[in-house]
């Protein structure tokens, strides 16, 4: 699917299709969570338990960040 990229005050945005938002089950008004993945971004529905582990895991690579090199050298 192609998307335009349009202006939106001072920022630009994207308008999600009514299609788009069904496949997702969003609607307006809701929120996305958008990750970074190879190749380009993933877009889903805003999950606060699933914004809640990446916070925990962001801490335990940031906390043990010697460990985890020593891991991925080895």
């Amino acid at each position: 699917m192609k998307l335009k990229i349009t202006t939106v005050g001072n920022s630009a945005g994207v308008v999600l299709p009514k299609e788009l938002l069904a496949r997702l089950r969003l609607e307006k008004g809701d929120s996305l969570y958008v990750t970074e993945v190879p190749g380009g971004i993933k877009l889903e529905p805003y999950d606060p338990e699933f914004e809640r582990q990446m916070a925990v895991a962001e801490r335990v690579m940031h906390e043990e960040r010697d460990l985890l090199r020593k891991l991925a050298d080895s």
